[in-house]
């Protein structure tokens, strides 16, 4: 199925899934195997934050409401709690469960993502960075995606910031302002920093990072987004790698801040998908017992006790053709051929 897909035509695909064949294939492939959706940001065009949002982490408002009844049709949407009590021994997960997971604490998955939730009447979970609460501006990566969208950072800012992050000699990527791939360069190089070097580098750029709108959840939200039917899962605090910061301060400190505005869950997602056995073995250790990756692939269904989940997530250019619409049989030929998980 995989390789088909990179030769069938648009139409075919298109025949194929209005047919029922990719759904009849679907229903027996991935009977007892749980989907767990990965989310970032969900943003209305019409929102000033759209424009400087980064196109692979954020969906428009109106593509995140079509793909709804697409799970709907396909899929048994279910509860973070029914997942807990289902690997605890309770009743067992419906076939083709689906799992819809946010990730960060983004204030609009609260502003545009949760009215639609509601209407569906689908739960879903956000996993929330502790630092990201009551705060406006986003992490650092999200603010130099923003500020180079915006204009306020430009290419010879960007080389400064390359020149700071690294040894000497190497010369800055290219950097069009309609393409990311050179700043996604810079912050890749940044990443490898620790953070107070990193810190450093950032404040030849600062001027260019200040933004005053808020992007990050709010208290209240958190309590909206729980009594929506949303549950609220840990990111780690900081949002750094676990494997790179004191993972066992981290994961207590975010545990007790989420309790401390709503009912938490004991799950967490790691912050950049990045873990070890040691972050397994301190989650589990701070009370989270379903911990999801952002690899991507399907687990069992059937899975019980503690865990370590594969999530799939995708781009508006995943699922939609050539014209920006959404295209049902993109995003099924995208989630039904996923790898099953080995264990």
């Amino acid at each position: 199925m995989s390789a088909l897909r990179d030769v069938l035509s648009p139409a075919v695909k298109r025949s194929l899934y209005a047919s029922g064949a990719l759904d009849a294939w679907h229903r027996r492939r991935n009977r007892d195997r749980l989907t767990v959706v990965m989310f970032h940001r969900v943003i209305a065009r019409s929102d000033p934050r759209w424009p400087v949002s980064d196109p692979e982490y954020t969906l428009p408002e109106d593509l995140f409401a079509s793909t709804l009844p697409f799970f709907r049709r396909h899929y048994h949407v279910v509860s973070l709690e029914q997942v807990l009590d289902a690997r605890a021994g309770g009743a067992a997960l419906p076939e083709r469960p689906a799992l819809l997971t946010f990730d960060d604490g983004w204030s609009d998955n609260e502003e545009f993502a949760l009215p639609h939730l509601r209407r569906a009447g689908m739960p879903g979970v956000m996993f929330v960075a502790g630092a990201a609460v009551g705060r406006d501006a986003p992490f650092w990566q999200e603010q130099l995606v923003h500020a180079w969208r915006a204009g306020r950072l430009d290419a010879a800012g960007l080389a400064r910031l390359w020149r700071a992050a690294g040894p000497a000699g190497e010369p800055p990527p290219p950097a069009g302002r309609d393409e990311l791939g050179g700043l996604r360069a810079a912050i890749a190089r940044l990443e490898r920093l620790e953070a107070g070097p990193r810190e450093a580098a950032l404040a030849t750029v600062e001027g260019a990072l200040r933004d005053p709108t808020r992007h990050m959840v709010t208290p209240a939200q958190l309590r909206a987004l729980a009594d929506g039917g949303v549950a609220l899962g840990a990111h780690g605090f900081s949002h750094e790698p676990l494997v790179r910061v004191d993972a066992a301060a981290e994961l207590a400190r975010v545990r007790d801040l989420l309790a401390s505005h709503a009912p938490a869950a004991p799950a967490l997602s790691f912050p950049h998908g990045r873990h070890d056995a040691r972050v397994i073995a301190l989650a589990h250790a701070a009370g989270f017992s379903l911990l999801f990756t952002s690899v991507p692939e399907l687990p069992s269904a059937r899975g019980r006790g503690p865990g370590v989940l594969g999530r799939v997530g995708f781009t508006s250019g995943t699922i939609c053709d050539a014209a920006g619409r959404f295209a049902p049989e993109r995003l099924a030929l995208h989630l039904f051929r996923k790898p099953h998980a080995a264990a």
